[in-house]
This record gives C-alpha cells, structure tokens and sequence, in this order.
C-alpha cells in the first residue's frame, strides 16, 4: 500500500493554510528549491479526475487505491495543483506513476512568483471537486491538513515546512544476516573434477619426461604432460 509522499524534492512553503487568499482552507504554495520552475512529482499512483484551465490550471489527482495517511488511517486520496504554465500533455483519464513528473511550478492564475498551490481532500474526487468557501475562494471538497495526508522521506530537502509537522517514512531495516552465516561447505563429490570420459576428452600428445628438466611446463621425473581436446 503506498503511502503519498510530498510532492516535491523541495519544501519551501512560502504562505500557509488558513491565511491570506488561503483563508478558510488547508491549502499551501510550495516554492521548490528557488524562484525557478521546479518540479512536482505524483504523491502516488493516480488519475487525473479534472483540468480546469479557465483559472490556474488547476489538476485533480486522484489515488488509484487507497493509501496510508501518516495517522494509520486507510482512505482514497485527492489533491489539487494549481499554477502550471502549460498542462497541455495532461488529460482526464491519464494515469500518473507515484514519483513520476506530471506537474510543474509557474505562474498561471493569481501568483506572483513560480511556485505551486496544492490542497489535500481526504475520500475519491466527487461533484465538482471543489467549492466556494466562506471567504470567497474556491478550495477542494473534503479538505485536509497535507501534514495529515503526506509523508516525508529522506530525499526530500526541507528549507522551510512552516512549523508544519510531516511525519517521515522510515527506510526499511538493513538485513545482515546474510554476513553473519557461515559459508555453505560444497560436498567433496561436487569439488572433485569430472574424469575425462565424462567430458568426452580423447589423448592427442602424451609426453613422459626422461628426466626433472624444464620443458616448458615444469615437470618432474616420472610425470606426464598430456594434451587433450574437446570432442
């Protein structure tokens, strides 16, 4: 089961839930690494439900399966982008691999700065996706903290996570236990060469040396050169 990962190599949110023309919603801008276009990977496998690119281009993703939210709950999951400069390669339907690059920082809409606006609505996409609130903006159905929704791992770079508390994957332990058995000994039949009859060897040239003398191949009294080939 995946568990959806901030969506981005940076985290710099630059303004926060509940303020601003954020009010009354959980939505968040994300800045990336700078005030160039960075890149905004798939929090998890997922389809896209709608565009809207009459606004901010705004996408909505949703989980494919559900998903582990960082509280152990088991639910669908949806989130919306907004501000890509071009969503042109996008379309309903399209499914989106978790990590994969589908999304990117920009401009589109109401911002000042590249940067990425992106909200978290716990459950499938429904209706419209999202609602006018009690401020006057328009925020995603069923809206929740991305704290509560996302993780973090250790490839991503936190510049700044706005006190905002995300729990962090654990890497899978490391299994040792190989390095710790003791070498499987091979059986002495196994060890042993194979007579020649069995690798249907034949005598081309048998040498018997007269006497302990360098030959080329260093033999003493008694021993036997033999050359042999495959047939």
């Amino acid at each position: 089961m995946e568990k959806p990962l901030f969506p981005s190599e940076y985290m710099r949110i630059t303004q926060g839930y509940n303020e601003g023309t954020h009010k009354n919603s959980y939505a968040i801008d994300n800045a990336g690494k700078d005030s160039g276009i960075s890149e905004v990977y798939a929090p998890f496998t997922g389809i896209i439900k709608k565009i809207y690119k009459t606004d901010a281009n705004e996408v909505w993703l949703e989980s494919i399966d559900k998903v582990e939210y960082p509280d152990g709950t088991v639910d669908y999951l949806t989130m919306l982008f907004a501000h890509d400069n071009n969503v042109e390669d996008l379309f309903v339907g399209k499914v989106i691999k978790k990590g994969e690059v589908f999304y990117h920082e920009g401009t589109k809409g109401n911002a000042s700065g590249n940067h990425c606006h992106m909200e978290c609505g716990r459950g499938k996409f429904s209706n419209s996706g999202w609602h006018k609130n009690a401020a006057g903006y328009w925020s995603i159905d069923n809206g929740e903290r991305p704290e509560n929704c996302l993780w973090i791992d250790d490839t991503i770079k936190i510049l700044n996570n706005f006190s905002y508390q995300f729990k962090k994957i654990s890497p899978p332990p490391v299994d040792n236990s190989d390095n710790n058995k003791e070498p499987v000994p091979i059986p002495d039949d196994e060890q042993k060469e194979k007579p020649d009859e069995e690798l249907n060897l034949k005598d081309i040239l048998t040498f018997t040396a007269p006497k302990t003398d360098l030959y080329g191949v260093y033999l003493k009294e008694n021993q036997k050169l033999i050359i042999k080939e495959l047939t």
